[in-house]
């Protein structure tokens, strides 16, 4: 027989969320999980004793964190996905017929907080999962991507003066002339970037159109004669132009993250401009870890990233604050200069004739890196048979040094050994991945509002969601079997250390 179901909706019923959300579900093990109390003592101050009453600060991270569990970046559609979820609700503590905060409400309450909140919740989870033995501190593999913001390239706009690049760089070129006796001053400041920098990128844009070559990546022409220098987004000033190989042009801003490697769990994460170096930001990242670290009564010892953080001033740093940068050194640094032999207690070279190159003095790049150079005596050079080969346009033989030669030969000498092979590859195998699952499964695939702050707010409640998830399901484990192997090499690595020093002073045999 054909059964048949009539639907008549009931004027009265009884119901309840808690009896129809299974126990293993994630919501429910989240809610009776993750305490949020503490935030209604940390945002009394940011409101009043009048007035009508706010959205509840606890239920707001809970719908913020919702959204990126489900990776749902609008505030409209995670309100009307939130008001059609059983368990979602029962999370919030809404019962089936309640009407959720209005999805401006959302919005206006997450520019009201302050980034130190949003801080204080990532360090509460974060000590959940050292709680649950989920992070070691030992090793922290580093690295960075660029996150799509909230403007287009179509709406860039020359910065003041509003005016063609040759235009501006000639009106540059008058303000900077000696102004006559008679003529009034100027109040007009018409530099958007230094004089030397507009020159180079005026060369630049001139070179593209002279010969047009489709640059990869590039969308259309007019996206290659962009520059931050030049250009900003009027919608969202912080965005910076960046460019991927293989990829276009677009607003940026990026994402500098930290990831412990004994289980994955995200251990530090901050929004920077899109047009700055990665080894730039690693001093700062790097303090900031080492302060959430020992918080949590933990120390980091070795640290992974790749090339874009090598840096001579990184090296040095990290070794002074007792740490091992696993960092390749960048790929036009040669740990020999061919011909010529470097000795260290006389902080010399002798070339191959065997004439001396000692130390002379410091000097910068353009990019502020600080330099050695060595040179020889003139009357040295004058006779040599080599000099042909050996001095061009000189009348002397210069070499010019990092500073920090010293920290990159060690760094040199650790990316050749067996251990930092296995150390890139644990890199690799650790961060990679935790960015892939951030940009497609966490709502990072794009920054949804406007700012540096916003953008690092949003950084941080997806790093806070990936880490809730993985702590749900591995929570209570012991520590991975990755930890205790880097606590061995690292005692082989001090033991095999300390036999090469004593040798080299009492010379073993």
């Amino acid at each position: 027989m054909q059964g048949r179901k009539d639907y008549t909706e009931k004027l009265f019923m009884s119901f309840q969320l808690s009896n129809h959300v299974p126990k293993e579900n994630l919501y429910r093990r989240l809610r009776e999980t993750l305490d949020l109390s503490f935030l209604y003592k940390d945002t009394k101050e940011l409101y009043g004793k009048t007035g009508n009453p706010s959205i509840d600060p606890v239920v707001f991270f809970k719908l913020l964190l919702t959204g990126y569990l489900e990776n749902i970046t609008s505030d409209r559609k995670l309100v009307e996905h939130c008001s059609m979820r059983m368990d979602v609700l029962y999370f919030l503590g809404f019962d089936i017929d309640e009407e959720l905060p209005w999805h401006s409400t959302i919005s206006r309450t997450r520019q009201l907080y302050p980034i130190a909140l949003f801080e204080t919740l990532f360090n509460k989870v974060f000590t959940l999962c050292v709680d649950a033995g989920m992070v070691s501190g030992h090793t922290q593999a580093v690295d960075s991507a660029p996150v799509k913001a909230n403007a287009s390239m179509e709406s860039l706009t020359l910065k003041q003066p509003k005016d063609s690049v040759a235009n501006h760089l000639q009106k540059v070129g008058e303000e900077n002339q000696e102004p006559r006796k008679n003529d009034p001053p100027s109040s007009t400041v018409y530099i958007t970037a230094p004089d030397y920098q507009l020159r180079k990128l005026a060369k630049h844009q001139q070179k593209l159109l002279d010969q047009p070559i489709s640059a990869p990546g590039a969308s259309h022409e007019k996206s290659q004669l962009l520059s931050n220098k030049t250009h900003y987004s009027p919608h969202d000033p912080d965005a910076r132009i960046s460019v991927k190989p293989g990829k276009a042009r677009k607003l940026n801003y990026r994402c500098n993250m930290a990831v412990d490697t004994a289980e994955g769990v995200i251990s530090h994460v901050q929004a920077d401009f899109a047009d700055g170096r990665d080894s730039q930001y690693l001093p700062g990242l790097t303090r900031e870890l080492q302060g959430r670290l020992k918080e949590n009564e933990l120390t980091m010892a070795n640290l992974l990233a790749d090339t874009g953080y090598s840096n001579g001033s990184n090296y040095s740093f990290l070794e002074q604050k007792g740490v091992t940068g696993w960092i390749p050194v960048f790929g036009k640094y040669k740990a020999v200069v061919p011909g010529f032999t470097y000795n260290k207690e006389s902080d010399e070279y002798t070339c191959p004739a065997g004439k001396p190159l000692p130390f002379k003095s410091y000097d910068h790049s353009a990019d502020g890196r600080l330099l050695k150079n060595y040179w020889t005596a003139s009357k040295d050079c004058t006779s040599c048979p080599l000099k042909s080969s050996c001095v061009q346009n000189m009348h002397y033989k210069k070499i010019t040094r990092t500073a920090y030669d010293e920290q990159y030969l060690r760094a040199y000498s650790r990316q050749q050994s067996k251990r930092g092979k296995q150390m890139k590859k644990l890199r690799q195998s650790t961060v990679e991945p935790v960015f892939g699952s951030l940009t497609q499964y966490y709502g990072l695939n794009k920054i949804g509002v406007l700012g540096k702050a916003g953008a690092h707010k949003v950084m941080l409640l997806a790093a806070i969601a990936f880490n809730l998830k993985k702590y749900l399901k591995n929570g209570g484990k012991k520590p991975s079997r990755a930890y205790f192997i880097d606590v061995i090499q690292d005692f082989e690595q001090a033991f095999f250390d300390l036999l090469a020093f004593l040798n080299s002073r009492y010379q073993f045999s």
